[in-house]
C-alpha cells in the first residue's frame, strides 16, 4: 500500500503520478465509449417512454379501412334533361278506356296512326298521347292551357332519311283535357331557305279527320309527324316537279290559339 501512495523507482514520483492519471483518464474514456455504444444501439425510440422499439422489434401498426359507402354510383352523364318537356306528374283517370297515363308522354299509351299524306307522306301518329273518341266527355283544352314546342328530332338528315318532328303540348292547367292534333288542326309546314313552302300536312292528307289526344293536367304529350321529303300542293293538286334538294329548311306549326316557334333542320348532300 505504501508503494501505491509513494511510487518507488529510479524516476521522480511526479512522473509516476502523471502516468497513473493518464491511465485513469483512458480507462474512464473507454468506459464512456462503451456506455454510449450500448445506449445508442438499444434505444432509438425518441424518448417516448411507451416501451415501443424503433429497431423493428415491435410489429408495425396496421390501418384498417373504414366502411365503404353504400348506394348506387352515378352513371348518367350530367346536364342531360329530356327536351321534350314532359313533367313527372301523373293522372290517375282516363277517357276512352285508358287509366293511369304517365305524365311523361313518351312512356304512356300511344295513339294509333291516323293515316299518311298522299303527297307529303306524313304519318300523323299521336305518340305519347292517348287517342280519345270524338264523343268523349273529356273537356276540350281551354285557350291558353296548352303551351306547344316544336323541334326537329335530328339537326341534319342524310340522304334517304325521313325528317321527323316533335310537337310537344304541355298542359299548365289543373284539368285533364283533349285537343285536336289532326293534320288540318295542327298544321305543320316546311319551307326552304327562300321561304317557299315545300310541304304542308294539310295539303292532301289521307285521313283528314280529327285526331283527339288526351293531355293530362300538369303534364305534356308528344305528337310526332314524319315527312317523306316529297313536295305537296294544296287540295291534292299536282305538286311541282323535282325532288327536294339538300339545304336548310324551316318547319313551322300552326295551332288554334297557340303561338309556336319554328325549328330548323338540314338535308345533307349525297
Amino acid at each position: 500500500m505504501g508503494s501505491l501512495r509513494n511510487p518507488i523507482g529510479p524516476l521522480p514520483s511526479s512522473i509516476y503520478w502523471r502516468r497513473r492519471a493518464v491511465a485513469a483518464s483512458l480507462i474512464a474514456l473507454l468506459a464512456m465509449l462503451i456506455v454510449w455504444t450500448v445506449s445508442s444501439g438499444g434505444g432509438g425510440n425518441g424518448g417516448t417512454g411507451d416501451g415501443d422499439s424503433a429497431n423493428g422489434s415491435t410489429p408495425a401498426r396496421t390501418i384498417t379501412p373504414g366502411p365503404s359507402q353504400s348506394g348506387t354510383a352515378i352513371s348518367e352523364q350530367p346536364g342531360g334533361r329530356d327536351e321534350s318537356g314532359e313533367t313527372g306528374g301523373s293522372d290517375g283517370t282516363g277517357d276512352g278506356g285508358g287509366t293511369g297515363d304517365s305524365a311523361g308522354g313518351d312512356g304512356g299509351t300511344t295513339a294509333g296512326k291516323n293515316g299518311d299524306n298522299v303527297a307529303g307522306g306524313a304519318a300523323n301518329g299521336g305518340a305519347g298521347g292517348q287517342q280519345v273518341p270524338a264523343g268523349s266527355s273529356l273537356p276540350d283544352c281551354a285557350p291558353g292551357a296548352l303551351k306547344l314546342t316544336l323541334r326537329s328530332v335530328e339537326v341534319a338528315y342524310g340522304p334517304g332519311e325521313k325528317p321527323a318532328f316533335h310537337l310537344v303540348a304541355a298542359n299548365s292547367s289543373a284539368t285533364t283535357c283533349k285537343a285536336d292534333f289532326g293534320p288540318k288542326a295542327a298544321v305543320l309546314t316546311v319551307t326552304d331557305d327562300e321561304d317557299d313552302a315545300v310541304w304542308s300536312s294539310k295539303d292532301c292528307p289521307r285521313a283528314a279527320g280529327s285526331l283527339l289526344l288526351r293531355v293530362p293536367a300538369g303534364a305534356s304529350i308528344t305528337h310526332t309527324v314524319e315527312w317523306d321529303r316529297k313536295r305537296s300542293a294544296p287540295q291534292c293538286a299536282t305538286p311541282p316537279a323535282g325532288a327536294v334538294g339538300p339545304g336548310t329548311y324551316l318547319v313551322e306549326a300552326a295551332f288554334p290559339g297557340v303561338t309556336v316557334l319554328p325549328a330548323s333542320f338540314r338535308l345533307e348532300k349525297d
